[in-house]
């Protein structure tokens, strides 16, 4: 073989929804969900238009061929497909880019997940405004109906959402006070009254201990927290160093039977040790926990989006 023969660099070709599974999710009113996850990216239907989100141009070519033929197969064509780029550093990230479609349309649509409404927005930066991997932990909640919900890290309030219409009291807490007035514009997109949901743009870690010294107490608390941030004081959030510390103030604001989701998309934090580690937190504040352990979504393969367990404390 001739030395000077370049090759294109292979990559291992993405795992594809069937054709067929669209009918199911929008029977079941969904509108959002992963058309496909492969290793160096992936691609979601959201509402009419699709997102492929990539880490190289190798896979966003392989993704936008894949993309073609799913739709040729599917019968479904997608209005606008934005792109948009997986650095490795956060402060790398930018906005999706518009890649096909009309550029006269608005940056911002609503999309539908087992009829709940939400609002994506994608000129709001980095992330559109709705975790799908969640998907299955928001329905669980709807389930639960718990009575009083803490949510942390909330940022556009999906689970707020969810406890809203199952009539539960909120308090959603978040950095960013842009991201709770999307929150807010979510519980309106269902009709929700704010009269029993409250947003407090602070930090969570820091806040949690205030509301335990004020008798506040939930019976379902959602913890989903980047991997990496940094508050408006310069303090630094790191979630393989903090994940205890978010654990025990949880497990101090926790009525019995509280549901606790404990989520990470820290690849270096399983399930296995989420359940691990917070066992020793529970064992520290003498809580007596079970673990709930989900079936996977179709949509998303083995490996492919948070590491997610519910916590039950007794």
């Amino acid at each position: 073989m001739n030395a000077s023969f370049s090759r294109r660099p292979l990559i291992k070709p993405a795992t594809w929804i069937a054709p067929a599974e669209r009918g199911v999710f929008e029977t079941a009113g969904t509108t959002a969900h992963r058309l496909a996850s492969g290793p160096d990216g992936w691609v979601e239907r959201l509402g009419d238009d699709v997102m492929i989100s990539h880490k190289n141009d190798v896979a966003l070519a392989e993704l936008i061929s894949g993309l073609e033929k799913w739709a040729q197969e599917s019968g479904w064509f997608p209005s606008r497909v934005f792109t948009r780029f997986l650095p490795l550093k956060n402060d790398e990230r930018i906005s999706p880019i518009l890649r096909t479609g009309d550029m006269t349309l608005p940056l911002t649509t609503v999309v539908t997940e087992n009829g709940v409404r939400y609002g994506l927005d994608f000129a709001a930066g980095y992330s559109h405004g709705l975790f799908l991997d969640q998907r299955i932990n928001r329905t669980q909640l709807r389930l639960l109906k718990p009575k009083r919900m803490l949510n942390t890290f909330a940022y556009t309030c999906s689970f707020t959402v969810v406890a809203g219409l199952v009539g539960a009291e909120t308090l959603s807490v978040d950095l960013s006070k842009k991201s709770l007035d999307r929150g807010r514009q979510n519980l309106a997109l269902n009709g929700i009254s704010e009269a029993k949901h409250r947003f407090i743009a602070d930090d969570a870690q820091e806040l949690m201990p205030r509301l335990e010294r004020k008798g506040e107490r939930f019976d379902a608390i959602i913890l989903d927290p980047p991997t990496f941030s940094r508050n408006d004081k310069g303090r630094l959030w790191q979630v393989e160093q903090h994940f205890e510390d978010l654990v025990n103030a949880a497990l101090e604001l926790a009525m019995p039977k509280c549901a606790i989701l404990l989520s990470t998309n820290c690849t270096k934090l399983d399930t296995v040790v989420l359940e691990r580690r917070s066992r020793q937190c529970a064992k520290i504040k003498r809580r007596a926990v079970d673990y709930l352990r989900l079936a996977p979504q179709v949509d998303f393969p083995s490996g492919h989006g948070s590491s997610t367990l519910w916590m039950m404390v007794r």
